[in-house]
């Protein structure tokens, strides 16, 4: 299976950390956010990773280039084409296969399984796609009503105005390439798709059971070194 990470972002809600540095290579206990996750792919068995780039994107492939495991290629958005338009200008480096997508920025701890293998042992062809959600009320660092409703059957939908969905959406997940057939020409979110894939009962989700930390703000960071001090 091939991957996708996200690293094009601005990064606007960290300023004025990321003036200087990229959200993806901001350390959390020492280690880039960036480097987490693609250890995460590499032991579950990822060998090619695609990455995109926009804000100080020189930095990211600098400090990507002296890596060998897993192979990476590196996209640079001139214009900011958002998660859908990103990962659609991307497709052909993809394959022909479902692929995992994954933002660089979270911190997602392993639970009892490895939550790529756990995401590739869930995966079905009949899915359009399968995300990684997190209980809300167990969300670090995480002010939100949460993303969605998880059935029974494994589907999804989203949650309703002003309702608290008991699931977040951890920004990780698998994704079939006909989830793109006429996607938008124009940048468009990923939101569009699972939309997409909901009204056809093709979007599902997996609950994850080890850690997932948002960082949102500057000050989340000492709060989540913490935190990992008392996990790892």
């Amino acid at each position: 299976m091939h991957a996708m990470l996200l690293a094009a972002g601005l990064g606007e809600r960290m300023r004025p950390l990321t003036e200087q540095i990229p959200k993806p290579l901001i350390s959390i206990a020492g280690v880039p956010m960036i480097d987490r996750m693609l250890d995460h792919l590499e032991e579950g068995g990822v060998e090619y990773v695609v990455v995109n780039t926009h804000h100080l994107a020189e930095q990211v492939a600098a400090h990507l280039r002296p890596r060998r495991t897993p192979s990476i290629s590196i996209v640079y958005e001139k214009k900011l084409l958002d998660t859908g338009g990103g990962v659609a200008e991307a497709l052909p480096l993809l394959g022909d296969s479902p692929f995992l997508v994954s933002n660089s920025d979270v911190i997602v701890l392993n639970g009892v399984k490895p939550f790529v293998q756990r995401l590739v042992e869930t995966w079905r062809p009949h899915m359009d796609a399968l995300l990684l959600v997190h209980p809300t009320v167990h969300a670090s660092y995480y002010g939100g009503l949460g993303d969605f409703v998880l059935g029974s059957d494994g589907k999804m939908h989203r949650r309703v105005e002003r309702e608290i969905a008991p699931y977040v959406f951890t920004g990780v997940q698998i994704l079939h390439q006909r989830l793109f057939d006429r996607c938008p020409t124009t940048p468009f979110s990923l939101n569009v798709l699972y939309d997409r894939a909901e009204a056809v009962g093709r979007l599902y989700g997996v609950v994850h059971d080890g850690e997932w930390m948002h960082v949102g703000t500057v000050d989340a960071i000492t709060l989540i070194e913490d935190r990992l001090k008392l996990l790892i």
